[in-house]
């Protein structure tokens, strides 16, 4: 693994998909991308999941040696050529950190592990830069996975609908059909159970006038190539091809007695599961046909990375969003922003650390949306806005990030104790701890919401020894006419002074 190589025109996208895991490697050319390599491993990590969401050791084994082997291929990869993306079986996972832990010890790339709804949107995203479609279209996509299943429905390049639910063909598999016998009777409560995840917003997505409609995924896939084995020569799903293609599959007695030409050993451990999920889901939305398209989350992750649409776009567009739907004062937050850059500078100057971009980025968007819960209530507003923050659909921000700034905002107040704030797999402890601490400053600073506050008045400097002990320099002039700023810092010395190796000083010029 190589930080740098300005030259070097290959890109790298892995999956870590609740039943496989895969990797492709683009070469960009000029302005177009071509698929030079793939690799797909069959993980059947959801298969390992027990019923209090633990990794089984054997899959976390299984994990491990696919990722050591995608390493290899590697090696010579620049990091940010590199983009790793788990999804549901890692999202509900609670001993993912023994396995993140475990896979950096083979594996030098970061993991990000994204929301279902951050999936949704990068599949979408996949799927509609690959396929010959209108700008008019209202374009519906679906994904059916190992452990979710992800649908989304837009007419431009970002979604206006997504949503993903917990039902995938390695899960329902192992929930509907025991010992792998097929009957009629398992078939209908699975698709039941399928018709039951999507009924909440099955009226809303009835309503989006779709015009077109793809499928992506292994089990779409598999159905696509059985009605091309049964002489289906345009390949398009309809209700009634979907509905012989149940029947037929009805007549076998279990998963290893399927005999189609076209479909694997290993994917006919979870077809059938995995056609019950889309039978189910394509009826209750009244679908008319669906069209198989091979390019769904990991072209959607490779259309973002090689640039054709940066992540730092579309963050900046969710939390221009958040802003307007939580009706955020944009003045306020805007000043906030401006100290917490101006301190920001003044600690990078001092500071023997370096921070990167991307982790700066989400100090000043925690800045931005410190106060999206006052619409709540003032009382504890760091709390409302950490939830809000947490639970809601933020696309371009993958899960870790998206905690973060829960985090960062959901302590810029009040008292804590740092042994409270989490630590992260993708950041360093030290550096998260560094981002709370001139948010908290900033923040407090602008607490009396003045407008023509100059923030040059203050000056910051972390001494040599102890990065978390910060010197803030006051003018003279300022500290006279402004008391309560002055009472609030000395405050925030004490806040600081209950944790260990926090300090701060406080100096007037």
């Amino acid at each position: 693994m190589h930080t740098d190589k300005p030259d070097f025109n290959e890109y790298a996208v892995i999956d870590l998909g609740s039943n496989s895991f895969h990797m492709i490697i683009a070469k960009k050319i000029d302005n177009s991308l071509q698929i030079i390599y793939k690799n797909k491993q069959q993980v059947q990590l959801a298969s390992g999941l027990d019923k209090y969401y633990h990794l089984s050791q054997e899959s976390i084994q299984r994990a491990i040696n696919s990722l050591a082997l995608f390493a290899e291929r590697l090696k010579d990869f620049p990091i940010s050529h590199v983009k790793v993306v788990g999804t549901f079986t890692l999202r509900v996972a609670k001993n993912r950190l023994e396995f993140l832990k475990a896979a950096s010890l083979v594996f030098p790339f970061p993991i990000e592990i994204v929301s279902g709804q951050e999936e949704a949107r990068l599949i979408y995203l996949g799927a509609i830069n690959s396929e010959s479609v209108k700008q008019s279209d209202v374009k519906f996509i679906i994904d059916v996975g190992g452990g979710s299943t992800e649908i989304a429905i837009g007419k431009d390049q970002i979604p206006a609908f997504v949503e993903s639910r917990p039902m995938g063909c390695v899960t329902y598999a192992k929930r509907f059909f025991p010992n792998q016998v097929i009957t009629k009777q398992y078939f209908e409560r699975a698709k039941l159970a399928a018709e039951q995840q999507v009924e909440k917003f099955t009226q809303s997505v009835k309503s989006k006038n779709i015009t077109i409609a793809f499928g992506s995924s292994g089990t779409i896939k598999s159905i696509y190539k059985i009605l091309l084995d049964l002489g289906v020569t345009d390949g398009i799903i309809t209700l009634k091809r979907l509905e012989d293609l149940v029947s037929y599959v009805l007549e076998f007695k279990c998963f290893d007695d399927i005999d189609f030409p076209s479909l694997s050993n290993d994917r006919k451990l979870i077809f059938v599961s995995g056609l019950a999920i889309f039978y189910g889901v394509f009826s209750a939305f009244g679908l008319q046909e669906l069209h198989y398209t091979h390019s769904a989350l990991r072209e959607g992750v490779l259309y973002e990375i090689t640039g054709h649409k940066s992540t730092q776009d579309i963050c900046e567009k969710t939390v221009g969003f958040l802003i307007k739907h939580y009706n955020i004062d944009k003045l306020h937050a805007g000043k906030t922003v401006d100290i917490v850059k101006w301190l920001f500078s003044q600690w990078k100057m001092s500071a023997n650390i370096i921070i990167d971009e991307k982790l700066e980025s989400l100090l000043y968007w925690s800045a931005w949306l410190h106060e999206i819960g006052l619409s709540i209530n003032f009382s504890n507003i760091h709390k409302h806005s950490a939830y809000i923050l947490k639970n809601c659909n933020m696309p371009g921000f993958n899960e870790e990030q998206q905690f973060l700034l829960s985090t960062l905002v959901g302590y810029h107040r009040k008292g804590f104790k740092v042994e409270n704030i989490p630590n992260f797999s993708l950041f360093e402890q030290k550096q998260v701890l560094v981002l709370l601490q001139i948010l908290r400053l900033a923040v407090l600073i602008n607490n009396q919401r003045s407008a023509t506050l100059n923030e040059k008045v203050f000056k910051l400097r972390v001494l040599d020894d102890n990065i978390f002990h910060v010197e803030l320099y006051i003018e003279n002039d300022f500290a006279k006419t402004n008391g309560l700023i002055l009472l609030d810092l000395e405050q925030e010395q004490i806040y600081w002074q209950e944790n260990k190796h926090w300090q701060l000083d406080i100096r007037i010029k």
